[in-house]
């Protein structure tokens, strides 16, 4: 009798292990059912330009003579490397594993980065956590849900680009080495998440913490690229983006590298379970530090410059530094394209029709203008979280209205985004070392299309706040189209659903359209103010 009965500390360890991760299940359908529309989003379109950049590198290199050529080309310019990575193997697959596994690796780290503190830390900012804790929730069920969460939709990634690849010719053991790299990485930084939702009080700086470290990530990937040409520089192994690529799918996959990445999330992921254990909810390891005791914020401006001003400062300086890679490709973009007359093709309709290093330039501005957007209504939807955190009923309980509340954060959001381009723009002119004010007028003229898509997210936010995040599937289609439209050739109506199509395409236009640059401004500023007027008229959340 004595050898079947469980010690009692045992015992009590095992029903309080169990007990912690009670309603885990529960919380898991929930956030599932939350993200049952943003969740699929991501993951077909991420996983779909898998597939559809397989199929245009089948169209513009249909010889092995030419994909050869091109993988020669690209592994002997240290820049393009740098961007993309050397490239392993020069078949389709190959050439695709080159142009995406770092990029999608990097956008499915974003992928899990929201889903994983969107279950955490800000439900415990928004007070949803403690009152979930009152029912029986163990104290690990939320963080579990979440990673569990974030990992059901990696592995529907890596499904869609395994089905992708094998629809455009590509399958086989590369293609599920190309979805286990991407889907692993995506993984990984999901208990990067987890971490840094243990270390801040704020959603939004659990946010910034993790995506900081993938963009470390990224400029260590790159920097050993640049260094050398077959990914073994110490600087690419120390970036879980240089993993991703180290397995060389289509390139006698190194299968065990896929061993290190989960490693490294294992590791990241036990760290996690420990640091949940160890605080209060709502409370974090890097407490907020108080104010001084006399304010020097005076105005609702202040406040707004206060709370922005280390994120507008983090896009600036990324922007100089993209502008400026960006512009040291720019002298070679024709020893890139070579002879291919359909590559030529898609620099063009990106860019123009006035020469290919103009066009060049004028696509490269347009991906700043994209980026430049997400920091536009990441900015604008500030202020729907300080609602519905609370922290505006205090500001609003003053002196200070609605309006001047609201327009204090605008002056931020579409002022950054004025700043961040002319900065990108001088980035781009200083990299290329030619022509400063025809790529900073190029740049600049961007502007109307970044300033539309904050005034279509400000418009939501004043009239259906609960649909605000709307503004990021928005940006995110604008990024589709202008990232992989040009190369499949879509419809011109089906291109002119974003407002940058219309803008005129500098440098290198026959002469400057002003038409669509004030139209759009113009609507912008409609949408800005019908905006404010839905804002002063409705209720606040609670």
């Amino acid at each position: 009798m004595t050898a079947l009965t469980m010690p009692a500390g045992a015992g009590a360890g095992r029903r309080a292990r169990t007990g912690q991760l009670a309603g885990t299940w529960s919380l898991l359908r929930l956030a599932l059912r939350r993200d049952r529309v943003v969740m699929p989003v991501w993951v077909i379109a991420l996983g779909g330009s898998f597939s559809s950049v397989g199929q245009s590198i089948a169209s513009l290199y249909d010889t092995a003579a030419q994909r050869a050529e091109l993988a020669a080309s690209m592994n002997g310019n240290n820049s393009v490397r740098a961007m993309y990575g050397p490239v392993f193997g020069d078949s389709v697959g190959g050439l695709v594993s080159w142009r995406m596994i770092a990029f999608g690796a990097a956008l499915a780290a974003v992928m899990s980065l929201v889903v994983v503190v969107r279950h955490t830390r800000e439900e415990e900012e928004t007070g949803r956590q403690e009152m979930l804790f009152s029912a029986m929730v163990g104290r690990r069920a939320p963080l579990t849900a979440a990673l569990l969460a974030a990992l059901i939709a990696n592995a529907a990634l890596g499904l869609v680009i395994v089905a992708g690849m094998a629809g455009s010719g590509a399958g086989g053991a590369g293609a599920v080495a190309l979805a286990s790299a991407v889907a692993g990485v995506g993984a990984l930084f999901a208990c990067t998440a987890a971490i840094a939702a243990q270390f801040t009080e704020s959603a939004r700086l659990a946010k910034g913490l993790t995506a900081a470290v993938i963009g470390a990530a990224f400029v260590l990937k790159a920097a050993g690229d640049s260094a050398t040409d077959d990914g073994s520089s110490v600087l690419t192994w120390l970036s879980p983006l240089g993993w991703a690529e180290n397995t060389r799918p289509y390139a006698d996959e190194r299968w065990w590298v896929l061993l290190l990445i989960a490693g490294g999330a294992a590791v990241q992921c036990a760290v996690a379970y420990a640091l949940t254990g160890r605080r209060d909810v709502g409370m974090s390891f890097l407490a907020t530090r108080p104010g001084p005791v006399r304010g020097r914020i005076s105005t609702a401006f202040g406040l707004a410059v206060r709370l922005q001003r280390g994120a507008l400062l983090g896009w600036t300086v990324s922007f100089a530094a993209v502008g400026v890679v960006f512009g040291g490709l720019t002298g070679g973009a024709a020893d890139l394209v070579g002879d291919n007359e359909k590559t030529r093709e898609i620099f063009e309709r990106m860019g123009g029709q006035s020469g290919l290093t103009d066009a060049f330039l004028a696509s490269m501005v347009s991906v700043l203008g994209t980026v430049a957007a997400l920091f536009i209504v990441s900015s604008v939807l500030r202020l729907h979280g300080e609602e519905t955190a609370g922290r505006a009923e205090p500001v609003l309980a003053g002196g200070v209205g609605r309006t001047g509340w609201a327009t204090g954060h605008l002056l931020i959001a579409f002022g950054g985004a004025a700043q961040i381009m002319t900065v990108g723009g001088l980035g781009l002119a200083v990299g290329y070392g030619h022509e400063l004010p025809a790529v900073l007028a190029a740049s600049l003229v961007q502007l109307p299309a970044v300033w539309l898509l904050g005034g279509v997210t400000v418009l939501l936010y004043g009239a259906l706040p609960r649909a605000a995040a709307a503004g990021w599937a928005l940006v995110g289609l604008c990024l589709a189209l202008g990232w992989i439209g040009p190369a499949l050739d879509l419809p011109q109506p089906v291109m002119d659903v974003s407002p940058f199509t219309h803008l005129p395409r500098l440098p290198g236009a026959a002469a400057m359209e002003w038409g669509p640059v004030v139209l759009l401004t113009a609507v912008a500023v409609v949408l800005v103010a019908g905006g404010l007027a839905a804002l002063r008229r409705r209720d606040m959340l609670t």
